[in-house]
C-alpha cells in the first residue's frame, strides 16, 4: 500500500504564494517521476510539473518562471513553490508518483488526496 499526503494548500490573494509539500509512504521499493497536476471545475486534470528521478523537470507553459518543482529522494517528497499566483491557478493540485513495490512490480501512477489552492481578492 502506497500513501501520498498532500499539505500546504489554502486561500492567498494573486500575487501571492504558496507552498505545496507530497510525501509518499508504504511499501515502497523506488520512485521514478514525481509530479504535480491540477483540476479546476468544469476542466480536464492537467499537469503542472514534473521532475525525474534525477531531479530534471518541465513545467507547464502558464506556470512556466512561477512555479518550482523540487523532491527530496531521502524523504520521498515532491514540493511545488508556487509565486506570483493568479486567479486562474485555482483548483485542486494532486500529488502523483510513479512507484514501484517491489524489484519485480512496474511502475504505476499514485495520487494524492488532492489539495485546493484558490487565489482570489
Amino acid at each position: 500500500q502506497v500513501q501520498l499526503v498532500e499539505s500546504g494548500g489554502g486561500v492567498v490573494q494573486p500575487g501571492g504564494s504558496l507552498r505545496l509539500s507530497c510525501a509518499a509512504s508504504g511499501v515502497i521499493f523506488s520512485i521514478n517521476d514525481m509530479g504535480w497536476y491540477r483540476q479546476a471545475p468544469g476542466k480536464q486534470r492537467e499537469l503542472v510539473a514534473a521532475v525525474t528521478r534525477g531531479g530534471n523537470t518541465n513545467y507547464d507553459d502558464p506556470v512556466k518562471g512561477r512555479f518550482t518543482i523540487s523532491r527530496d529522494n531521502a524523504k520521498n517528497t515532491v514540493y511545488l513553490q508556487m509565486n506570483s499566483l493568479k486567479p486562474e491557478d485555482t483548483a485542486v493540485y494532486y500529488c502523483n508518483a510513479r512507484v514501484a513495490v517491489s524489484i519485480i512490480a512496474t511502475f504505476r501512477d499514485y495520487w494524492g488526496q488532492g489539495t485546493q489552492v484558490t487565489v482570489s481578492s
